[in-house]
């Protein structure tokens, strides 16, 4: 049985994650429908970038969702508008934080008019089908046959893998090809999650490879220098301001910093204030949302965040934590932080800058020398924070809401924090399988990225057939 792949984003960058899997009778599933950012909104070709449907849905059976990350799912507004009817399955975790997700994208990105939101997340839960791990589920009937199983995949709370299994007939003779989508892998021990296990088989891998040509250091070693970097940042009586996305980035953040605070409450962190009475600003009402989901889910949590809870511990909710919610709330903290220097760690989104409360922060305290910007995640191709990782070392500049802000903060990059696996986590992924595939086709990555873990893959599987997936051209 021949299967046919298209790729409608995720191929000539890190956003836009959709994909396309046809069976022989032209009946097909989507896997993911993300929305693109950065420079990733302006690639050249109709429709490249726009968050509009612009491939037909005729015999589009299902929707997958591997997660709930805004460029995994934020295109399914449109394609609900665009007239799909079918059923979107996503894990039981996905399926309660994705509606609130959508809701402050629509709010955010499209309208404002709430009657409208609350009708497309209406339509939105009608369609929703919560899928238990591990269990099988037919969404193409008839022959052929297609059935979905999803795995814990590691990378944020809910986030998962998908097995495709085709058949054509009855029996073990009737089966068809079994292909995997990894979604976005985690890295093993990341905080709050299982590792993900890879799969006993597959005979084609749809794989991410947004870090397929570098390796993450070690959690131990990456806990010790966010703690060291603290100490050596708030040696200026600045703050440190973390750009984190709301959902994943913030909670596992929270989870390390409560650790290092228990570990050394009684340590200087800055010239008389110890650890212990360290400020941590959460400035996210959606992050606040979305901690208080991870909190409702912690029977998702892996075993070593479920023995902190037993200890009596609060590694999401910790008395040095303050929430901002309200937005004149925000507007003063920024201007008593931007004017007191007092040390204090603000984790705010958007996780590349392109927008939140971050960038208010950004505005005001970018240009003083006093503070700091760490970023603990992938800043894509065109963003905010990818310029001021480029530029900010060499005393440049960023143009952020329109006006240049020069750079005289301290720019630093903890690379271990990545909630994506690096290019041994992957190759590990493929080579753990009992049997492996024939074809692993690579998404989701930069160019040099895709090009280093292709060759990587064909010399640990000689005869393998490793493909650098392109766009769809249709």
């Amino acid at each position: 049985m021949e299967l046919q792949f298209t790729h409608h984003g995720a191929v000539e960058g890190v956003t836009g994650s959709c994909h396309q899997l046809r069976l022989p009778d032209g009946r097909s599933v989507l896997i993911d429908c993300g929305l693109f950012q950065g420079a990733e909104t302006s690639r050249e070709g109709a429709g490249a970038g726009s968050p509009e449907i612009d491939f037909s849905l005729d015999g589009v059976q299902a929707l997958v969702l591997t997660h709930v990350h805004i460029d995994h799912c934020g295109r399914i507004p449109y394609l609900l508008a665009a007239g799909f009817k079918g059923p979107i399955v996503c894990s039981e975790a996905s399926a309660e934080l994705l509606p609130m997700v959508l809701e402050d994208a629509l709010q955010v990105g499209v309208t404002r008019d709430r009657a409208l939101i609350q009708r497309v997340l209406a339509q939105l839960r009608r369609q929703l089908v919560p899928l238990p791990w591990k269990a099988w589920l037919p969404i193409v009937r008839g022959a052929p046959e297609l059935s979905v199983r999803l795995s814990p995949a590691g990378h944020i709370l809910g986030s998962a893998y998908v097995e495709l299994q085709a058949r054509q007939g009855p029996g073990r003779a009737g089966l068809g090809p079994r292909v995997v989508f990894s979604g976005d892998l985690g890295a093993p021990y990341t905080p709050l999650l299982p590792a993900p296990r890879a799969p006993e088989h597959a005979d084609v891998v749809v794989l991410e490879s947004t870090y397929g040509d570098r390796l993450h250091e070690s959690r131990a070693h990456r806990r010790e220098r966010l703690r060291a970097l603290c100490e050596r940042v708030f040696a200026n009586q600045g703050t440190l301001l973390i750009p984190a996305f709301s959902i994943g980035r913030t909670q596992e953040l929270l989870y390390e910093l409560e650790d290092i605070i228990h570990r050394h409450r009684k340590r200087q962190v800055a010239q008389g204030l110890p650890w212990g009475e360290l400020d941590v600003i959460v400035d996210s009402p959606l992050a606040a949302d979305f901690t208080a989901g991870y909190a409702r889910l912690k029977r998702h949590w892996d075993a070593e965040a479920r023995r902190l809870l037993a200890a009596g511990r609060h590694p999401l909710a910790f008395e040095q934590v303050t929430t901002i919610a309200d937005h004149d709330t925000h507007l003063r903290a920024v201007r008593m932080l931007a004017q007191s220097g007092r040390p204090a760690i603000v984790v705010a989104a958007s996780g590349m800058c392109t927008g939140g409360r971050i960038v208010n922060y950004l505005k005001a305290m970018l240009g003083d020398a006093r503070h700091d910007v760490l970023f603990c995640g992938y800043q894509a191709a065109g963003t905010p924070g990818r310029q001021i990782l480029q530029h900010g070392p060499k005393g440049g500049w960023v143009e952020l809401d329109g006006e240049r802000i020069d750079i005289r903060a301290g720019i630093h990059v903890l690379g271990g924090y990545s909630a994506h696996a690096d290019q041994k986590n992957l190759l590990d992924f493929i080579g753990r399988m009992r049997r492996k595939p024939a074809q692993v086709r690579l998404v989701h990555g930069d160019a040099p990225a895709k090009q280093a873990l292709a060759a990587a893959l064909r010399q640990r599987h000689p005869g393998m057939d490793v493909v650098v997936a392109g766009a769809a051209r249709e």
